[in-house]
């Protein structure tokens, strides 16, 4: 085709194309807008593609298919409670400034709110898988998706409602003192890693993990780390979108968000290599990888407020904070499979912080940061008890962890009846209970 044949196609369809366009400006902003966040909501749907492969490749090869399997459904299963219950608790009408009382089970509202709705429920499932790696290897499949449901529709959304709520009226508590979680480094992720906190106490550690008789812990390595690295690739990828849709417009600021989230991801993976050389251990992939999701955590809450070389700055801290905060759990005799305590919890804790010290033009406002202390303790007072009586109501009453002759098997047998890789299975024998 010469390019005057093409010209002449193009002028055939530019009627049609006319007429789809926006007619006024503001329809237009509107559509731009949404074309922005649903393309970010992908992104993050990506994530848990990342998620997935992090946390199958650093668990044995016979758990894998059952974290997969979390995974998935952590999304399928997060979607639809997210939808029914917890968006109205956490952006409906709120007066109380504590939980929203409007808007569950949306349904005949405007193209903007669907648009919404679809962003803030990858949000959501975002927050339930971070449970998912830190449990991995011993939790009970049914369990730990009854648990899910609850986190996605009571804990997660009723705390995000106090920093994000009252989009159809009222506000909540946190943002009223003028909190600072742009993305959610308190929101999302440490309040899924004080449920994941929880759920570790909870269930104990895997069989073999720490000798009883000294306090050194017994590593024990994952499947494959090719996973755990394109899984890190994959989150570095999506955050762009976590972080950048989170302007909910497609205005002019992403550009900056964007870098310094990726500054502070590359910042994260240093620190993590610096702080394994100072405290003289290997400088590993797995830590390598989960400094650089450190880092994103960290400068999650303040990437919209901070300049680039404090998010840089944010970022190297994160991935020291997550090798340090590896090796404190071990000291504690907590199983934290995938580290996902350290990267989302300790890292999420000083990027809220961080984002009150570093805010640009007004750095190291005292009373700033004393409310972002206020609302990373409220998190962990909200989410840990709460998430602590959640599991212990289904260690009692349903069963939360696997037998040990089923983690001895692996639970892509136990739980799912197949394994992901038959190859290695092929010669042994499996007894059911």
């Amino acid at each position: 085709m010469t390019i005057k044949q093409g010209l002449i196609g193009i002028g055939w369809l530019a009627p049609g194309m006319a007429m789809a366009q926006p007619t006024t400006a503001p329809e237009m902003i509107l559509s731009m807008n949404t074309v922005w966040i649903v393309m970010a909501a992908a992104l993050v749907f990506f994530m848990q593609a990342g998620f997935a492969l992090l946390e199958s490749g650093m668990s044995r090869a016979k758990n894998a298919v059952n974290v997969m399997m979390k995974n998935y459904m952590d999304v399928c299963l997060g979607s639809l409670v997210f939808w029914f219950v917890g968006y109205g608790l956490m952006f409906g009408d709120n007066p109380s400034g504590l939980l929203g009382m409007s808007h569950f089970g949306v349904s005949q509202v405007s193209d903007w709110d669907y648009s919404l709705l679809l962003f803030q429920t990858m949000f959501a499932a975002t927050a339930v898988t971070i449970c998912s790696g830190a449990m991995a290897e011993r939790t009970r499949y049914d369990a730990y998706l009854l648990a899910a449901a609850v986190m996605v529709g009571v804990i997660y959304p009723i705390f995000g409602s106090w920093v994000w709520g009252g989009l159809y009226g009222g506000s909540g508590w946190l943002a009223d003192l003028g909190f600072i979680d742009f993305a959610g480094s308190t929101v999302v992720h440490s309040i899924g890693a004080w449920c994941a906190l929880a759920g570790i106490i909870v269930l104990g550690p895997r069989s073999g993990r720490f000798d009883k008789h000294s306090s050194e812990a017994r590593a024990i390595p994952g499947h494959n780390l090719s996973l755990v690295a394109l899984g890190g690739f994959i989150l570095w990828l999506g955050w762009f979108g976590f972080n950048g849709g989170s302007t909910l417009a497609a205005g002019s600021d992403i550009g900056k968000i964007v870098l310094n989230t990726h500054l502070a991801a590359a910042a994260g993976a240093v620190g993590a290599w610096l702080m394994s050389r100072l405290i003289k251990q290997p400088v590993l992939l797995t830590a390598t990888v989960n400094g650089s999701l450190a880092g994103l955590v960290a400068i999650t809450a303040g990437c919209a407020v901070l300049d680039l070389e404090y998010a840089a700055l944010t970022g190297l801290i994160g991935g020291g904070l997550a090798v340090m905060g590896s090796r404190l759990l071990e000291r504690w005799r907590l199983d934290d499979v995938v580290g996902a305590i350290p990267v989302h919890g300790f890292a999420g804790v000083w990027g809220t912080l961080a984002a009150g010290l570093f805010v640009a033009d007004d750095l190291f406002n005292m009373t700033q940061l004393l409310v972002q202390l206020i609302g990373a303790v409220a998190a962990f007072l909200w989410a840990f008890p709460l998430a602590l009586l959640l599991f212990f109501v289904l260690r009692r009453w349903f069963g939360l962890r696997a037998s040990t002759q089923h983690e001895q098997q692996g639970l892509d047998f136990s739980e799912h009846d197949e394994v992901g890789y038959p190859e290695f299975h092929q010669h042994a024998t499996y007894v059911r209970e």
